[in-house]
């Protein structure tokens, strides 16, 4: 597939709310979880459609810069700007958010345009760099909401589709709060702007510890003091899809192993993503290593603050242990680890959390997000992603951009299709071996079928231990070779597979979908292949999949 265009820019307007919202005049104080987030990057998350036919580009820009005005009423913070506040007698340093709408120029709106089609978003195998082009504020850190806009709209326009990406100040809402924002705006959008009542109205009152806030005295004298700028490394992305089927099974295995019922589908998910990379990285076995799963603390608040309370209020919860003890023992002790992480955490923890904050506050750093040897699981699939029908249908698919995006990081999404179906975003160094005239491989983390992800791998038993192949032979055009085990590979640069199935001939299958676990009865070659220099190279990794039935395999350069 050619090379696409890059984004261009044809537009930038700000977007006020339609009228003075009520309580904009106050001060709009900030939590200690929103002060945590100061020097961390923006939230920057977008969905992809079709493009809505019968529809002109202008009819569908004045829709959505209507409709986010209406939006901008319910949700007036995001049309605001950050302030600090500097005393020197007594000292003081505290940043708040000034929500006077005749004090900020409001959110930003960009219309953009690329030649590129959803085939050239959807089809490599990892995430098409040009995704992070349709998202505004890109390496912007939260406190840069004093001079650049909270919100930033970018509709770019595809050949055959639309993307809005949209970056939102992390120190103003969580993943909570954005596609709360999100999911109003595609509302009133959906009524063609008129919505007077909107389904779920945002909850602005700020909870605070008792005896604590609404003003909290920072111990720094200057921004430098804890904005530091950090330059993420190049990660490779992508998604990896899970079926509700192939969830139900891990739950089932991980509360099976550990005699428990108490172990939920996201937490054993969460489980093979930790042992599945650590097994990838081949850590020392008395390595620490950790799954950090960012939580929602509305829930485990007594009393409970409500879903629609807008702002940040998450934590992180950690599972810890060594690399040997996560793969000598099975997927339910994995899981059992986050199980005790997620249900300790309760409301005496934030409570206490919160109390040591105010004695020394910190702010998270984007240095600190990347830990070669854990992983961190972000979002949720429980966010209404799919559900943002702006009038055109069904999104296709949801992206996100730049930010936060470091060595080990996973995003969690909703499925398309739904029913507890669950798409991981997984962000991983670029690291790759040389092999025979320069061909590059890189190791895969799971089998894609039917019992684990997207793909095709029947039934029983767990995979054995890696499996090595270093094969010396050249293959002729009627050889066949034979494995004594299956073997998983997520991608072999400038290589193929050919199968064929029953009656139904020779074909050739480049990866250029999803990760594949060979699963056939019978598989040849095709004239002339010399599979041996690249696979010598390779250590095959194989994860908790299920048991395949392959018996012959060829490569072909």
């Amino acid at each position: 597939m050619a090379t696409p265009a890059a984004v261009r820019h044809m537009s930038r307007c700000y977007i006020k709310p339609q009228s003075v919202p009520e309580g904009s005049q106050e001060p709009f104080y900030l939590t200690p979880w929103d002060l945590t987030m100061l020097s961390t990057h923006y939230i920057q998350k977008g969905l992809l459609f079709t493009k809505p036919p019968d529809t002109t580009s202008i009819a569908i820009l004045h829709l959505l810069k209507d409709s986010l005005s209406s939006a901008l009423l319910h949700f007036f913070p995001l049309a605001g700007r950050l302030v600090t506040q500097k005393e020197d007698d007594p000292p003081s340093y505290s940043v708040l958010l000034d929500c006077t709408i005749s004090n900020s120029p409001g959110a930003e709106f960009i219309h953009a345009v690329a030649d590129v089609t959803i085939a050239h978003i959807l089809s490599p195998i990892d995430v098409a760099p040009i995704v992070t082009s349709f998202f505004a504020l890109d390496r912007a850190v939260n406190h840069d909401g004093h001079t650049l806009p909270l919100l930033s709209i970018q509709v770019t326009e595809l050949v055959d589709g639309i993307f809005i990406g949209c970056s939102f100040n992390h120190s103003i809402g969580d993943g909570t709060s954005f596609w709360h924002f999100f999911n109003v705006w595609s509302e009133i959008t959906r009524a063609q702007g008129k919505c007077d009542c909107i389904s779920r109205p945002p909850i602005y009152k700020r909870w605070f510890l008792d005896g604590h806030g609404p003003i909290i005295n920072l111990p720094f004298s200057h921004h430098d003091d804890f904005i530091h700028r950090f330059a993420l490394p190049p990660v490779r992305v992508r998604f990896f899809h899970f079926s509700p089927q192939s969830i139900a099974r891990l739950k089932a295995k991980a509360n099976q192993e550990c005699q428990t019922s108490n172990i939920s589908s996201f937490q054993a998910l969460s489980a093979l993503v930790w042992r599945s990379v650590t097994r990838a990285r081949r850590l020392p076995s008395d390595q620490n290593t950790s799954c950090r799963l960012s939580i929602n603390n509305r829930p485990r608040l007594n009393p409970p603050l409500s879903r629609d309370y807008f702002g940040n209020s998450i934590q992180i919860v950690v599972g810890t242990t060594t690399a040997g003890e996560l793969l000598e023992h099975g997927l339910g002790r994995a899981a059992w680890l986050l199980h005790q992480a997620v249900a300790n955490h309760t409301d005496s923890k934030v409570r206490v959390w919160l109390e040591k904050w105010v004695m020394s506050p910190i702010v998270y750093q984007l240095s600190g997000l990347s830990d070669p040897c854990s992983i961190m699981i972000s979002s949720s699939p429980r966010f209404d992603m799919y559900e943002n029908d702006f009038g055109w249908g069904k999104p296709v698919a949801v992206r996100s951009g730049y930010s936060n995006k470091v060595n080990g990081m996973v995003r969690s999404y909703p499925g398309r299709e739904g029913g507890g179906s669950v798409d991981l975003e997984f962000c991983t160094s670029p690291v790759r071996e040389n092999v025979h005239e320069d061909r590059t491989i890189s190791v895969g983390l799971f089998g894609v079928g039917n019992d684990v992800c997207s793909g095709g791998a029947n039934s029983m038993g767990p995979l054995p231990p890696p499996v090595r192949h270093s094969s010396s032979e050249c293959l002729g055009p009627d050889c066949t070779q034979t494995l004594e085990e299956p073997i998983l590979v997520e991608r072999v640069s400038s290589l193929m597979v050919g199968f064929c199935g029953e009656g139904s001939g020779t074909r050739d299958c480049r990866f250029d979908s999803a990760p594949v676990l060979i699963d056939t009865s019978s598989l040849t070659c095709t004239p002339g292949v010399r599979p041996n220099e690249a696979l010598s190279a390779l250590n095959l990794v194989t994860a908790d999949l299920p048991r395949s039935k392959v018996s012959k395999v060829y490569w072909a350069l």
